[in-house]
């Protein structure tokens, strides 16, 4: 099962709205959909969403590093060889988004090689994970009247409130009135993308201490080394490493150090590969995990279920997979859906989705 070539193809697809947090805001989706194709005629596909302003990555980039640099490397190597081959793609720093659609891409060829789900490969703990869906910036009555319209159409009960503004009453408010409209029934929870400082980031927590917030994500930036130290010593919820915590030797240093106590895992940026290693190392370590979303589409959020659901400590949290109903369209032939909070891995070979190829000619920007 030799791989015979990779493509990267860039597309893009706009949003309904724009999506905005501290770190950015994105109105398209410019991703990137990898194929990997092999001597039997098996075909793997992984999305690759840049995120510029958080990793580097651009869809040129990822587009100009698979075609020039690790195509090349890898090849004619078999897609068995999973180990081999991130050796050679990690001979080239950084580029995680690139590196884990091609990971991605391996495993649904080895799921369709035997026939299996990519999930059963993994793990193979449940078939399905409960929805968390992210309530990014706007006008605090316009943020409740989006979460209550999500809850109502789609069942989800967890919600993940972008925050990170300054001043950050802004966000405290907000929250405020999301536990408000929404009651004391649904879960919410906080991602900063390192907009506040350390000390914005306690006297936040202390201002929302009676809404009963179950995580606090990366509100500060890693580099404030100290202050996140003494952030998460007093903070009263875990708080998620996520940006700050790409590859395995930061979240070492993440948890050792006492910056963080709990991690978010993104297949965007690790595969199935090395997400498997974060995984484990965060269970040997007793800490808590939260399956993330990179702005991901519909291929990208199968493959964070197609993880998330293979394992009992990823499949017990409620994962980010609701971006893509934010997108006007998506190049899958049968688009996900979630039914009662739930979004449920696919029972064919490998992750189990096909693209529609009129879709991917509409939408491609290489032609």
């Amino acid at each position: 099962m030799k791989i015979t070539a990779v493509e990267a193809i860039p597309f893009a697809i706009p949003y309904t709205k724009p999506l905005r947090f501290a770190s950015g805001e994105v109105h398209t989706a410019d991703h990137v959909l990898v194929r990997v194709h092999t001597d039997e005629g098996l075909v793997g596909i992984a999305e690759a969403p840049p995120r510029p302003f958080t990793y580097g990555e651009t869809q040129e980039s990822i587009v100009a590093v698979i075609h020039r640099i690790f195509a090349p490397e890898i090849v004619g190597m078999s897609a068995l060889e999973r180990e081999g081959i991130h050796a050679r793609l990690n001979r080239t720093i950084g580029n995680p988004a690139a590196k884990s659609a091609i990971d991605m891409a391996l495993w649904d060829v080895i799921g369709k090689s035997v026939n299996l789900p990519v999930t059963e490969l993994l793990g193979g703990y449940a078939d399905r994970m409960a929805v968390s869906h992210m309530v990014g910036f706007a006008p605090p009555e316009e943020m409740v009247a989006a979460a209550e319209r999500v809850r109502g159409q789609y069942g989800i009960t967890t919600f993940k409130v972008k925050v990170g503004r300054k001043p950050f009453m802004l966000d405290v408010e907000a929250c405020r009135a999301l536990r408000r409209g929404l009651g004391d029934d649904v879960e919410l929870y906080i991602d900063g993308n390192r907009g506040w400082t350390a000390s914005e980031s306690a006297r936040a927590l202390r201002a929302m201490e009676d809404l009963d917030l179950t995580l606090a994500e990366e509100l500060c930036p890693a580099d404030d080394v100290l202050g996140r130290r003494w952030l998460a010593e007093q903070s009263r919820i875990p708080v998620v490493a996520d940006e700050s915590a790409t590859r395995p030797g930061e979240v070492t240093r993440e948890l050792l150090d006492g910056a963080s106590n709990a991690i978010s895992i993104k297949t965007a940026r690790t595969g199935f590969t090395t997400s498997q290693r974060i995984l484990f190392q965060s269970e040997g370590l007793g800490v808590e995990v939260v399956m993330g979303n990179q702005v991901d589409g519909q291929i990208g959020t199968m493959c964070t279920v197609a993880f998330g659901a293979a394992y009992q400590r990823t499949a017990q949290r409620a994962g980010e997979l609701s971006n893509f109903l934010d997108m006007s369209d998506d190049l899958l032939t049968e688009p996900l859906r979630i039914i009662d909070g739930t979004l449920f891995a696919r029972r064919g070979a490998g992750l189990g989705i096909e693209i529609d190829p009129d879709k991917l000619a509409h939408y491609r920007q290489d032609r």
